[in-house]
């Protein structure tokens, strides 16, 4: 039996990859925003491409602040894009 890979849609470039690719962007119940490598932190999720420029896009549609529905400031894009860097 062939199992079932999981795939999720990226908020930058809107393509559906493989839910392993991407990286998982969390609000907590707290409402504190983090990458979740590990994809099991309990709150609302989004996911990206570990690509910076997927993150500028997602952030120059708003396309994160919808997806988890609440604002984002701007020094949280600067740590998620620190996170990202290779």
């Amino acid at each position: 039996m062939i199992k079932k890979i999981p795939m999720r849609r990226c908020v930058g470039c809107m393509e559906q990859r493989p839910k392993r690719e991407l990286i998982r962007v969390v609000r907590s119940p707290e409402g504190e925003i983090s990458l979740d490598t590990t994809g099991k932190k309990s709150g609302r999720g989004a996911y990206l491409c570990p690509d910076p420029a997927c993150l500028a896009k997602a952030r120059k549609a708003r396309r994160l602040e919808r997806a988890l529905e609440c604002e984002i400031p701007d020094e949280v894009y600067e740590r998620i894009e620190k996170e990202l860097q290779p």
